[in-house]
């Protein structure tokens, strides 16, 4: 009878740590989806953003219109991606876009004295900042999960109840890259 005692009060302890360590996984996957949610908010304030550059920049006759074009394209791109590896490529072209257009404003003195691109363009520069902030965030929610769900023992309820690992909102090759900067 003292056995069944031991054994059920092993089985009971064993079920509360399967209870707390589901909990704590479902918390951290719960972070990660919130951090998800943060980065998908500053994106799209970006896009809003996007429309009113085009639109101010379009009065300019003499600018490239390849380069309109481009962050048009790259904007669409992003917005409609959904996975995290192929979102980040598309919002790493609309960086690179966006960083492209802004170094050819340098070649146009009426744009760049205009009072509405230069707020835009603090605006971006602000909200660049924000998205950066917002992948950090991102990346060390999904490090945290990841790691607490491979770490044993608590893998084996992770596989119990099939957790499976996130992908890092990564920066591509070339966002890695030192960006050159002229004033």
């Amino acid at each position: 009878m003292t056995f069944l005692w031991i054994l059920l009060g092993v089985v009971v302890i064993l079920v509360l740590w399967i209870i707390g360590v589901f909990n704590a996984l479902v918390k951290k996957i719960n972070r990660v989806k919130n951090a998800w949610s943060d980065i998908d908010v500053q994106l799209k304030r970006r896009y809003d953003l996007v429309p009113n550059l085009v639109a101010i920049v379009k009065g300019y006759k003499d600018y490239e219109a390849s380069v309109l074009e481009d962050i048009t394209e790259a904007r669409a791109r992003a917005m409609n991606d959904n996975g995290i590896a192929s979102r980040a490529k598309a919002e790493d072209e609309l960086s690179s876009a966006i960083q492209k257009f802004l170094a050819l404003a340098e070649n146009y003195p009426d744009l760049k004295a205009s009072e509405n691109f230069r707020n835009l363009q603090e605006q971006l520069a602000n909200l660049e900042n924000d998205i950066q902030s917002a992948r950090r965030y991102y990346n060390a929610a999904v490090r945290e999960f990841n790691n607490a769900i491979q770490i044993f023992p608590a893998s084996l309820v992770a596989k119990m109840f099939n957790f499976k690992p996130k992908e890092f909102f990564g920066a591509e090759v070339g966002e890695k890259d030192t960006v050159a900067v002229t004033f």
